[in-house]
């Protein structure tokens, strides 16, 4: 059966989808590849594993504070060229890493790499819509959206085996090349488009479906990344040898990858469902790991089906965002982009101190409250994540 006209992605859009999925890739993967190697970045610096856990915090925090001001001040500007901007601070924030002579060098080059991401992914998800018709862009979101899971299933896992042969220096070597890849990708492939079209013709909805949207958002993350950041720890912990680290972060991937293609059927048609059923799923597995985390094949399962259940839920955060039509689309993925930060860093630090002073299973605890208390909002907040929708724009 053929899609109709208005629902069909056209072979240029379809180039340009692509790039950004390669350029994604680089982002998702530069932002996550401390968890991989916090050991080894650990006994580099001879800091504790909480400590180096702050890498993705100090990340997230810049993301979370400067998505939405950065977005503003830059709304006029062509979107392509600051797109191409914050791919290249990407690899300058990488070499600063790789080069870093010290850990306080090394914050500054993952503040490097915040700034850029402040704008990137507030960038791709207006810019990816722009791309496809209407009725099209769930499911342009979705594929641009695979760029995140490959980062987690060769991204992460690549970083974090390059890490383990070569030493962590050439891991952030290989993402900084990645990532002058990625600029030259985009720059062939992708149409110009214009800054500010949006911010001038913003919906006048009313903004508690963004704000629900939002908080919903930040909360996920929040319970997420207060696990995730550690699931080294955790893995080793229930006896996964640390050579086997990088082996299960594939797995994880791969099971992030199947996540998004769930989500790529539902959310153009039953998004409130699809959302409510990942959510479920994440909360359930999560919980999981109390009975099986001293089982390292069974914590290994536990972990895996919890990222089935993750993998589609920042999809479905970025489209409730933008379907909410309180701000322009570019305003509208950059407080999308803030809010989870703002549960990324979070999420983080409090992992990394309630990890230091109650142990792993109250991180397991409240990571499961977190993803529930999501699911129960998301039944709640029925403006912010109506049952059909329309289409983003």
């Amino acid at each position: 059966m053929q899609r109709p006209d208005d629902e069909r992605i056209g072979f240029g859009a379809a180039v340009g989808l692509g790039a950004l999925v390669f350029a994604t890739f680089v982002a998702i993967t530069t932002e996550i590849v401390p968890v991989g190697l916090l050991p080894q970045l650990s006994r580099a610096f001879s800091v504790s594993e909480a400590v180096t856990g702050l890498l993705v915090t100090v990340y997230a925090a810049l993301v979370a504070v400067l998505a939405i001001p950065l977005t503003r001040l830059t709304g006029r500007l062509p979107r392509k060229p600051l797109l191409l901007a914050t791919i290249g601070l990407y690899s300058v924030g990488n070499l600063v890493i790789a080069l870093a002579p010290t850990f306080a060098v090394l914050c500054a080059g993952r503040v490097i790499g915040g700034v850029a991401h402040a704008l990137f992914f507030s960038l791709w998800s207006a810019y990816a819509s722009a791309l496809v018709p209407p009725r099209a862009q769930g499911r342009a979101l979705a594929v641009v959206a695979s760029g995140v899971s490959i980062g987690y299933v060769l991204g992460a896992p690549l970083a974090t085996s390059i890490g383990a042969a070569l030493g962590w220096r050439a891991a952030f070597g290989a993402l900084a090349i990645g990532g002058v890849l990625a600029a030259l990708v985009t720059a062939a492939a992708l149409p110009p488009s214009t800054g500010g079209e949006g911010q001038g013709r913003a919906r006048r909805a009313p903004r508690s479906g963004l704000a629900g949207a939002a908080a919903v958002n930040a909360i996920v993350f929040f319970g997420h990344y207060a696990l995730y950041t550690y699931v080294s720890t955790v893995l080793i912990g229930a006896g996964v040898a640390e050579s086997a680290i990088g082996a299960a972060l594939l797995l994880f991937g791969a099971a992030g990858v199947v996540g998004l293609w769930l989500a790529s059927l539902v959310i153009d048609r039953r998004p409130r469902a699809g959302f409510l059923g990942a959510l479920v799923l994440s909360a359930v597995c999560v919980a999981a790991l109390l009975l099986l985390r001293t089982s390292g094949p069974g914590t290994v399962a536990a972990v895996g089906a919890w990222i089935v259940g993750f993998g589609a839920i920042p999809v479905f955060c970025a489209a409730a965002c933008l379907r909410a039509r309180a701000l322009s689309p570019d305003l509208s993925a950059a407080v999308n982009n803030s809010a989870s930060n703002v549960g990324i860093g979070l999420g983080a630090a409090v992992g990394g101190a309630v990890i230091g002073t109650a142990g792993v299973p109250a991180v397991i605890v409240l990571a499961a409250a977190a993803f529930a208390l999501a699911a129960v909002l998301v039944v709640l907040l029925r403006g912010g994540f109506p049952r059909r929708v329309q289409p983003i724009a």
